[in-house]
């Protein structure tokens, strides 16, 4: 029960004065309100501890419940003094079940009493009454952050930090508590507080948004604090003033300004729109000018044809068809059909129902709710102003334009061709098995090697005192000396290409199992065994390392050997796919790998992936750098071939679609701005790639020449192009055992 003080007092002049009533009556009006019903809540919640004594005791907790249930309500509808009369009623009728009990009165009394106390004794939901633990005041929290108490208890000793649950033991131990919706925690004395059921009250009350305590009557009757019936006197004897009682001369000089303004016809009323009696009612709409008034691209539904003599009931005899020209309509196609067969009937009454009416009706309705109609503006442009403007081809001129010279002598499809630094020869390595050196001004044969399987892949050492060669066949890598130069490059190459019997291995690489270093007596050079076989040579540019690529090696298919110490080793880099090709970056130790669907950039002395170039092509097939280092071409077997920009983005900067079948190789030119590419669709592309120092300008691509002359064999056209490294020259090798030389 919630009880005011000034509302505890009863009056109970019926009752004996007792000893032990006087006692409960003191205890009940020196209890507050909230004490009372922590009383109560304390009493109805621990029944059946204080039930234990018989049935004196069940009938006081029950008699309280009644009490406690309701209070409440009494006290919040019918006001304070309601709340005395029940408060009376209740404890009359509990001194009369006293006074029936008779010997046993006394007893209950006694227990009565001491309930009472013990319940005031255990009510803790005064917060007065309790001292705070944290005595340092309006000292803010964060100050203590970073020490392990937060403040001072009022004997001056340290209130130390409690340690943290985690959240998982936190959130489990919530689950078993039932009571844990109770809790909060104070972070002012680092405790948990349990809120009490006369606070959970409060608190829901004050979410609601009623008034907190029981007995606020939020709708008290008005009280009219003034009183006006015997008022003799106004509250103002002012008289009133005379601007009352006349009209306002500002008024009188805007309605003359207003009348003035619209006999100059400065001010313009709306006239009444007139509406047309009758209308055009095959006329088109699109005249209309109530549509087409406010601007709107207005489009009217299309009308239908108007009716004409072949329409009429008894059109004239020329109008009819024949029976020969009925039977021709059924050979029709049905769009071609005549929708409607004039007939003749000799009155308007002999004329049936229209067959198709309905259906007509409908698909005309159809028409107009579905068929979308706008109106587009058509703006004459031509294509040809929309092409990007490009230099003429005459200002890029030189490049290779017609056939100079073919090389015969291969028996199968030249697969590789690599021309030698000073330009003088080039070699080609073909499918029947031979490597050949020829002489580029007079196109004669000067070296031939025979192998045993066809030869793949075929690079000239780019140093011009080592004249040798780097060839790919099958499993096999034979360092093959070519005999050019003088005596002393002939020596120092006889001295490299020297291979001990036994070398010693290597502790600081694990490719001595991997590749097998041997002397080849038969060809005059070195033979590198592999485990797979390898598809690629590619030469660094100081002519002392090369790579292989071998792609079915998986995790070993990229492999850099040395010459001059004849040692082998894995690239340190986790490949990522399928390896088609690798190369060397011209003037940086970067090492670029094109997989079938990205290319790498690794940083060789830092061991870290550099760029990952993002080609969105469906599989690569070869790879070119720019001799400048930052453009990157890829060929594709879809015939697409994207530059790459690296200073700009990872993604390609142009795709080219240029080929309709596989690209095989693609090449830059060393010096000139040119770069080509060539396909199985026996062509080879040339063009202009220009690029500039500086940043802010992109690169300029212009397609300049197709140049044909290769013949298809077994569905391949040109297997390899190369440029001559000091004329704007190129060379082609095709599948029908041509190489063909194209100059300006």
């Amino acid at each position: 029960m919630k009880l005011k003080p000034e509302q505890e007092t009863v009056t109970n002049g019926e009752v004996d004065n007792k000893e032990g009533e006087e006692e409960e009556e003191d205890a009940l009006e020196t209890s507050s309100g909230s004490d009372y019903e922590e009383d109560d809540a304390d009493l109805s919640e621990d029944d059946d501890t204080l039930t234990e004594s018989g049935s004196e005791e069940s009938e006081f907790s029950e008699n309280e419940q009644e009490i406690a249930a309701t209070s409440d309500d009494d006290y919040s509808t019918d006001g304070a003094d309601h709340g005395q009369h029940d408060h009376g009623r209740t404890d009359n009728g509990r001194r009369q079940q006293k006074q029936d009990r008779g010997a046993d009165h006394s007893q209950s009394e006694q227990n009565e009493s001491d309930e009472d106390n013990q319940g005031v004794e255990e009510s803790d939901s005064s917060e007065d009454e309790v001292a705070p633990l944290n005595t340092v005041g309006e000292v803010p929290l964060e100050w203590y952050k970073d020490e392990e108490h937060i403040g001072y208890d009022i004997t001056g000793k340290k209130i130390k930090k409690k340690e943290r649950k985690d959240k998982l033991d936190s959130f489990l131990a919530s689950v078993d508590d039932s009571r844990n919706w109770r809790k909060i925690h104070d972070e002012y004395n680092d405790e948990e507080v349990v809120l009490t059921e006369h606070e959970t009250k409060l608190i829901r009350k004050l979410l609601k948004g009623q008034a907190p305590h029981a007995n606020f009557d939020p709708y008290a009757p008005y009280v009219d604090w003034f009183d006006f019936e015997d008022s003799k006197h106004p509250l103002s004897s002012a008289p009133e003033p005379k601007r009352r009682f006349l009209s306002s001369k500002w008024e009188h000089k805007k309605v003359v300004q207003y009348v003035r303004a619209i006999r100059k016809g400065l001010i313009k009323f709306d006239k009444p729109k007139e509406e047309p009696r009758v209308y055009h009612l095959w006329g088109d709409d699109s005249s209309s000018k109530e549509k087409s008034g406010h601007g709107l691209a207005y489009i009217p539904a299309p009308k239908p044809k108007l009716p004409g003599h072949e329409e009429s009931y008894n059109p004239s005899l020329e109008y009819i068809p024949t029976q020969e020209e009925i039977n021709s309509y059924q050979l029709m196609f049905e769009e071609d059909r005549p929708k409607f067969i004039p007939k003749r009937f000799t009155s308007l009454r002999s004329v049936p129902a229209y067959e198709k009416a309905v259906s007509e009706s409908f698909e005309r309705c159809l028409d107009l709710y579905l068929c979308p109609r706008a109106r587009k503006k058509r703006i004459n442009i031509d294509p040809e102003s929309l092409k990007p403007k490009l230099p003429s081809r005459k200002n890029l001129k030189p490049y290779p334009t017609t056939c100079y010279l073919e090389y015969r002598g291969h028996k199968g499809a030249v697969l590789s061709i690599s021309t030698e630094d000073s330009g003088e020869w080039i070699a080609s390595g073909s499918s029947d098995g031979t490597v050949r050196v020829w002489e580029v001004e007079t196109g004669r044969c000067l070296r031939i090697w025979e192998l045993d399987e066809a030869v793949q892949h075929v690079a000239w050492n780019p140093s011009p005192d080592l004249p040798i060669l780097a060839v790919s066949t099958g499993q096999d890598v034979f360092i093959l000396n070519t005999g050019f130069g003088n005596e002393e490059d002939q020596k120092r190459v006889k001295e490299l290409l020297h291979v001990e019997k036994n070398p010693e291995p290597d502790d600081s690489s694990n490719a001595t199992s991997i590749v097998g270093w041997a002397q080849d007596d038969k060809h005059g050079g070195v033979r590198l065994k592999h485990f797979k076989t390898v598809s690629s040579v590619e030469w660094h540019r100081r002519g002392d390392y090369f790579s292989t690529v071998m792609p079915s090696g998986e995790s070993r298919a990229i492999l850099i050997h040395q010459l001059s110490k004849k040692v082998s080793q894995i690239i340190p880099f986790k490949l990522r796919g399928l390896p088609v090709s690798s190369t060397f970056h011209p003037t940086r130790s970067v090492f670029f790998v094109s997989t079938k669907k990205n290319v790498r950039v690794y940083d060789l002395l830092k061991q870290k992936l550099v760029k990952k170039l993002e080609t969105g092509l469906r599989e690569v097939s070869s790879i070119a750098v720019h001799p400048g280092g930052d453009n990157v071409i890829v060929g594709s077997r879809e015939g697409k071939m994207c530059w790459f920009d690296m200073d700009l983005s990872s993604k390609p900067y142009r795709i080219l679609k240029c080929h309709p079948k596989d690209i095989t190789s693609v090449v830059f030119h060393r010096s000139y701005p040119l770069f080509a590419s060539c396909s199985d669709d026996c062509t080879a592309y040339v063009f202009h790639g220009m690029v500039y120092s500086d940043l802010n300008q992109n690169p300029l691509i212009v397609p300049l020449e197709i140049l044909r002359g290769h013949a298809s064999s077994n569905g391949r056209g040109v297997m390899d192009c190369k440029f001559h490294p000091r004329q704007p020259w190129l060379f082609t090798a095709g599948a029908d055992s041509v190489i063909r030389l194209f100059c300006h």
